[in-house]
């Protein structure tokens, strides 16, 4: 690798090595391509993708993601939306974002729709609160997406004067659900839990700042821009990815585990070295040519818990009590806001909860050609210690049951796939957490260090584009894509590429 200092570019012709082929690897990757730089990617796995894989893995010819399944992101990313993605795949964006059903004696349950009007009239005595609480954020999205992923904390949105709005309605709301002030506006019990849900997809103590400010803006999407299921599984993602960096020249080498930066010399000379990998694997690979206090502090990041996932195959559709449910692919089971917070909290605490907040999607409906017409592919997922070799799929049934009884009767097949599972089928899920690092406040100042471009090492030319830097996890690509305009200013001394499609026909998919 060559340096990268102030004074101008120091390599021009050499190409860029980027390890890992996830949403933030390809994102990098394509960015450099389009800009003349001959790319190469490198894949431990035999097929590319990372957390946007779908596979046949439960049942053969039944298709589940194997990591994300619901893209709120993809929808939202400064990258993808100069990439236009939505012109080269297709994405179903159902009425209703998410559901949360709860038990009678708790009275009705919640649905997120598009509409926060309707979502609002079907909340009871506590739909004027839930409006007023999310009404300032959904209007002003643009500036609270700006804010909240661009690429460093606390970045300006452009332009910084019209985005004041909606970043002090954003802060007032996430001081509120991130405290324990979070159940003040609220009097029945679906409403906070409808926000409860979204909010543990932070993966974290609840409430706390952390989750609160996740969920916050995820909830706004959900009434801004909707949660898209990608037709033909996550992959379709990755596929449009590798298909526009194939065409400008870059290449994608599969089952080939990158130990050390030494290895890379065997494939080329590389300007630059983008790793989509965690901190401390990004500390395994560089060893010594990271300066010891840096490596250090990679070696230091904490990792949150892990997620066991079950996947099920099931004869029919999900028998919902509550037929609404059936009318999003996204589903919070786990009761009341109280029951999910002690579930979170026991976690937290190294226990496995009896009764565990679970994450359910169900693609089928709204990608009915996905799967045979028999055969409904169920994706579910629960939080647990990390590094854990618990099978807890008995737990996350009886989950469902609950709220869907004749569930258990309907399935013919299931896979399992514990925290230590994940940690082996991929290294950067350390101990199962696949946020690549603890989303709490310390960590989210800090994600790897406070820096306004954190992406970028100490060591010329090597750059961190995972999860682990700013702005965090999720299917947003912007972790490469920062990286990689950085390393096009610094190590090519090349300008931003269009990405786009430049109004051309979209390719045929």
């Amino acid at each position: 690798m060559s340096g990268h200092g102030s004074s101008g570019p120091l390599v021009q012709s050499a190409g860029a090595a980027v390890i890992g082929s996830g949403p933030n690897g390809l994102a990098a990757a394509v960015t450099l391509a389009r800009a003349g730089v001959p790319v190469t990617v490198f894949e431990t796995r035999g097929t590319p993708g990372g957390g946007t894989r779908t596979e046949d893995r439960v049942l053969p010819g039944v298709l589940h993601d194997t990591c994300s399944a619901v893209h709120p992101m993809a929808l939202a990313s400064e990258f993808f939306q100069r990439f236009e993605l939505t012109r080269r795949m297709d994405f179903a964006v159902p009425e209703a974002s998410y559901g949360h059903p709860l038990d009678p004696a708790d009275g009705r349950g919640g649905m997120a729709y598009r509409s926060l009007d309707r979502t609002a009239e079907e909340l009871g005595r506590d739909g004027a609160a839930f409006r007023r609480l999310l009404r300032p954020i959904v209007r002003n999205i643009d500036a609270v997406q700006s804010f909240a992923m661009g690429g460093a904390l606390l970045s300006m949105p452009r332009p910084f004067v019209p985005a004041i709005p909606g970043m002090i309605a954003l802060g007032l709301r996430v001081a509120e659900q991130g405290t324990p002030a979070w159940n003040l506006r609220f009097s029945e019990a679906a409403a906070p839990a409808l926000l409860t849900g979204v909010l543990a997809h932070g993966i974290g103590r609840l409430p706390s700042f952390a989750t609160g400010g996740v969920g916050m803006v995820l909830a706004a999407h959900g009434h801004a821009r909707g949660w898209p299921v990608p037709i033909g599984g996550s992959r379709s993602i990755a596929d449009a990815l590798i298909a526009d960096l194939e065409a400008h020249g870059g290449r994608v080498v599969t089952g080939q585990r990158v130990g050390s930066l030494r290895e890379l010399r065997e494939h080329g000379e590389f300007g630059a070295v983008l790793a989509d990998t965690s901190a401390r694997g990004l500390a395994r690979i560089a060893g010594d040519a990271l300066p010891a206090g840096y490596r250090r502090t990679l070696e230091r990041q904490k990792f949150g818990p892990g997620a066991c996932k079950v996947d099920f195959v099931l004869d029919g559709p999900v028998p919902w009590a509550d037929q609404r449910m059936a009318e999003t692919p996204t589903v919070h089971l786990g009761g009341t806001r109280a029951e999910i917070a002690a579930a979170e909290r026991d976690v937290l605490r190294g226990r496995h909860p009896d009764s565990p907040f679970v994450l359910l999607v169900q693609p089928d409906r709204f990608d009915p050609a996905r799967n045979p017409a028999d055969r409904h592919a169920i994706w579910s997922y629960t939080h647990v210690p990390n590094g854990s070799t618990l099978d807890v799929s008995e737990r996350v049934i009886s989950q469902i049951e609950r709220f869907a009884p004749g569930f258990r009767d309907r399935i013919i097949a299931t896979e399992v796939i514990t925290a230590d599972d994940f940690s082996r089928y991929n290294e950067n899920s350390v101990g199962g957490d696949f946020s690549a690092g603890a989303v709490t406040m310390r960590q989210l100042l800090s994600r790897p260090t406070p820096d306004l471009a954190p992406w970028r090492t100490p060591t010329p030319g090597l750059y961190l584009t995972s999860g682990a830097v700013a702005p965090g996890p999720g299917v947003h690509g912007l972790g490469g894509y920062y990286a990689a305009r950085d390393a096009l200013q610094r190590v090519y001394g090349l300008q931003e590429p269009e990405l786009g499609l430049r109004n051309g026909p979209a390719p045929a998919r």
